[in-house]
């Protein structure tokens, strides 16, 4: 796991965590961008409290680790000022077959979007407004409830 405010490649990264596993059949990876949806984005300005942010990102990645048969896991955040199209953050899962791998990533990403302490702060033309919880990424979440 890394937070961290540099940016990084997600192929060369890719291409790390693919390697360091035997008895792998399966590797799923995710990155995100910062989307600009009305082409009016300035920034985005993304905040932590770095304990914080890494406990809790080590716990859900440990709940994955409990849930599915994996191999390997990475999760990697941004914090700091990013513009659009800027990569922000990426999941990768190993496993030794791909629906365990799928599943563990999509559950990570779910809960990176909807519960990871990250704030962020969105600068447009028209001034800056800190970005909300939407209802479907906290309805994609709750499928996992146990």
């Amino acid at each position: 796991m890394k937070v961290q405010s540099a940016p990084f490649d997600p192929g060369a990264e890719l291409n790390a965590f693919s390697s360091s596993g035997q008895n792998v059949g399966a590797v799923v990876s995710f990155t995100g961008l910062v989307r600009d949806v009305d082409d009016s984005l300035k920034e985005m300005i993304i905040e932590h409290y770095p304990a914080m942010t890494e406990r809790a990102i080590a716990a859900i990645v440990e709940e994955a680790w409990e849930r599915w048969s994996l191999s390997d896991a990475l999760v990697i955040h941004r914090h700091g000022v990013l513009r659009a199209g800027d990569t922000i953050m990426m999941v990768a899962t190993s496993s030794k077959h791909r629906a365990d791998a799928f599943a563990a990533a999509d559950f990570l990403m779910d809960y990176l979007k909807s519960r990871a302490p990250f704030w962020k702060k969105e600068v447009t033309a028209k001034g800056e407004d800190w970005v909300e919880s939407k209802t479907a990424d906290e309805d994609a979440l709750s499928r996992w409830d146990r």
